[in-house]
C-alpha cells in the first residue's frame, strides 16, 4: 500500500507499506541522507519471503515527501514521522513484534529516537548509521556552524559525496539518475542540528537496552565504522551484535554481497521472533 497525506502541503507525508499474510514482526525502514524509502526494494522483498511486513516513510524533506530539501529546523522533526507510522502499526496488529531499521542518516535518527522511545520497538538494526563522520570536524568548526545555524538557518553549507556509495557501478547511476534522490547542499541549521543529534547519541547510548544488530561496511568512507564500534561498546543491551563488513562499501544492502547481508538481518530477527 502506498499513501500520500494530503491534509496539508506542508506536512503530506509519503509512505508505503508491504504487508505479508500472518507476519512474524513487522520492519520499519528508516533511510538515509537525500534518498527515499522506494530504494529498498530488495531488502523488502527479502524481508517479506523471509514472512515479515515491511512499513517505511519519505522523511521531511526526502522523496515525496513534504519539506524543504537539505533543511531541518530541529533533529527530532525527523522523529514524529517515524513514530506515527509505528502508533499505527501497533494500533493495528498490537500482538506483532516491531523492529525499527535505519540506514545512514536513518541509522543516526533511529539511534536518536531510542534514547526516548525505544518502548515502541522489540529490537533494532542499524546500518552504516551515521554516528561518527570520517571526516569529523574540529569542536570550534561544529560551534561556528551552529552560530551560522542561529543567523541563517537555511544557508547552504555542504553536499554529500557519494564516492565511496557502493562497489555496484549500476547502483551509483541509479542514485545519480533518481528523480527523488535531492543532491542539494545541506542548510547550516541541519549540519548542525545533525552534529548535535550525534553527540548526544554517543553520550547517552548507555540508556538503549533493546536486543540490536550494528552493520557496518568495513570500507565505509561516507560514516565511520568507528561510530557503530562505539555504539556498540555503549549500548547496555544484554542482547547487541556488531557485523563489520570486510571491504563493503556504505549501502551495504546494495552491495555485491548483498544476499549475505539479507541472510544476517533474517536470521537474526527469525532467532528472536
Amino acid at each position: 500500500m502506498n499513501s500520500l497525506s494530503e491534509s496539508n502541503t506542508d506536512t503530506a507525508q509519503f509512505e508505503q507499506r508491504w504487508p505479508v499474510e500472518s507476519p512474524k514482526g513487522i520492519v520499519v525502514i528508516v533511510h538515509g541522507l537525500g534518498e527515499h524509502c522506494g530504494r529498498y526494494a530488495p531488502l523488502v522483498a527479502a524481508l517479506n519471503a523471509a514472512g515479515y511486513g515491511v512499513a517505511s516513510i519519505d522523511l521531511p524533506g526526502h522523496g515525496q515527501s513534504a519539506g524543504r530539501r537539505g533543511h531541518i529546523d530541529d533533529f527530532v522533526d525527523f522523529h514524529a514521522p517515524v513514530l506515527a507510522l509505528t502508533l499505527d502499526l501497533r494500533r493495528q496488529q498490537p500482538d506483532t513484534p516491531i523492529v525499527i531499521l535505519g540506514h545512514s542518516l536513518g541509522g543516526l535518527i533511529v539511534s536518536h529516537m531510542m534514547l526516548d522511545h525505544q518502548e515502541l520497538y522489540d529490537g533494532i538494526l542499524l546500518s552504516g548509521a551515521s554516528i561518527q563522520s570520517p571526516q569529523q570536524p574540529p569542536e570550534w568548526q561544529i560551534a561556528l556552524t551552529a552560530l551560522i545555524a542561529k543567523v541563517a538557518p537555511t544557508m547552504g553549507m555542504i553536499k554529500l559525496d557519494i564516492k565511496g556509495l557502493c562497489r555496484d557501478e549500476a547502483v551509483v547511476q541509479q542514485y545519480l539518475q533518481d528523480p527523488l534522490v535531492n543532491r542539494n547542499k545541506l542548510s547550516a541549521k541541519f549540519v548542525s542540528e545533525t552534529f548535535a543529534a550525534m553527540k548526544e547519541t554517543v553520550s547517552q547510548a548507555k540508556n538503549i537496552d533493546k536486543p540490536i544488530l550494528i552493520m557496518h561496511g568495513g570500507d565505509d568512507v561516507i560514516t565511520d565504522p568507528a561510530g557503530s564500534q562505539q555504539l556498540f561498546d555503549t549500548v547496555s543491551s544484554s542482547d547487541k551484535t556488531l557485523k563489520i563488513y570486510p571491504g563493503l562499501y556504505h549501502e551495504i544492502f546494495n552491495e555485491p554481497e548483498s544476499p549475505e547481508i539479507f541472510a544476517d538481518v533474517v536470521g537474526w530477527l527469525d532467532q528472536r521472533f
